[in-house]
């Protein structure tokens, strides 16, 4: 078997299967991307086992775990050899020690080549932070709500460009409502290994472009050096007519459904206060979509301006005269164009 860092791992493991062994708990809350789940012990034994360690001592620890393990042996090959279709397999655990290891002694005694991830998952985790806040070329894209962030981002990625789209990535759009209609949610760590998947496949010499999002979107965080290298990056401010605005909001959430939008409304009732929250949910019943739209854009124009104004370092701001994407995209790509021109 052969010991290979997390940038090795990562690399020689692109064709091949990776095989977490994990619990299945822990590879629930993340695991590499593509891997395949083959848990020595489920979650209950590694409790067990942990406890026995901890109280006996390792070789307490290792007796109770050959006697679990010993009659799953066969079927551990069995699933390796259904899938090693090259004959050889990437194995990771959390720390790199015992668990690969005795996979991967197991597998090598049918033939099987192993490469294990040298500090394990964790080590992964350790790589992801340092990766994703080293993309030189980051440029984001800040707008008030409504102004067809994301529209415009996949225009660029049209248009040639590399983009990460936080919010697909993360199921959920940003806001209070962004997660009606949407999949569940990944796990945190889940959306931040999917994050460096996609890292992973740019080119780092060229720019890479995403949309302005706070720390958290829905329920998942934004890796701390990625939200640094977002508030220090080139910051793409751009000015959209508020009746563009307003017609997005009406159309993209109109038709979902009444009671989660009523719910969603409901929650941010600290800020909007009684008053002006029922008076939102009753023109929101009577269906005066636009007017529900001008007064929750009052309510999210104020919390975008106070998260502009702390955060961000180096921000440009461009004024579109449409919500038309592609257009908006080839102005964006002019303008980022001069002021790179110029720096250099």
């Amino acid at each position: 078997m052969q010991i290979l860092n997390a940038e090795e791992f990562i690399n020689s493991s692109q064709s091949l299967p990776i095989v977490d062994v994990r619990s299945p708990a822990e590879f629930a809350e993340g695991h590499i991307p593509q891997a395949i789940n083959i848990p020595i012990f489920n979650d209950q034994e590694r409790a067990v086992i942990g406890t026995l360690y901890i109280n006996k001592g390792r070789i307490t620890a290792i007796e109770k775990g050959l006697e679990i393990v010993g009659p799953r042996m066969a079927d551990f090959v069995r699933q390796a050899l259904k899938i090693a279709h090259s004959g050889e397999i990437a194995i990771y655990c959390w720390r790199g020690g015992m668990r690969s290891e005795s996979m991967a002694w197991l597998f090598e005694r049918v033939n099987i080549k192993c490469s294990l991830l040298a500090g394990g998952y964790k080590s992964y985790r350790n790589y992801l932070l340092e990766k994703v806040g080293n993309i030189p070329g980051l440029i984001v894209i800040e707008g008030y709500t409504g102004s067809g962030k994301t529209e415009i981002l996949h225009a660029l990625q049209h248009l040639g460009e590399q983009i990460i789209d936080l919010e697909r990535l993360a199921n959920h759009k940003g806001s209070v409502f962004g997660g009606i209609s949407q999949n569940p949610q990944p796990s945190t760590q889940q959306f931040q290994n999917n994050m460096l998947r996609e890292i992973l496949r740019f080119d780092l010499s060229k720019r890479v472009w995403v949309e302005g999002e706070s720390k958290t979107v829905g329920r998942v965080f934004v890796p701390d050096p990625f939200w640094d290298a977002m508030n220090s990056a080139q910051n793409i401010e751009i000015q959209v007519p508020r009746s563009e605005r307003i017609g997005r909001l009406v159309t993209e959430y109109g038709t979902l459904p009444s009671e989660l939008m009523e719910n969603a409304i409901s929650t941010i009732v600290k800020r909007l206060g009684v008053l002006r929250m029922n008076e939102i949910l009753q023109n929101y019943r009577d269906r005066e979509l636009p007017t529900v739209a001008e007064k929750l854009l009052n309510y999210y124009d104020q919390t975008y301006q106070y998260s502009r104004d702390k955060y961000k370092m180096k921000l440009t701001e461009i004024l579109l005269p449409t919500g038309d994407a592609i257009s908006n995209a080839v102005i964006i790509l002019k303008k980022i164009n001069e002021l790179q021109t110029i720096s250099s």
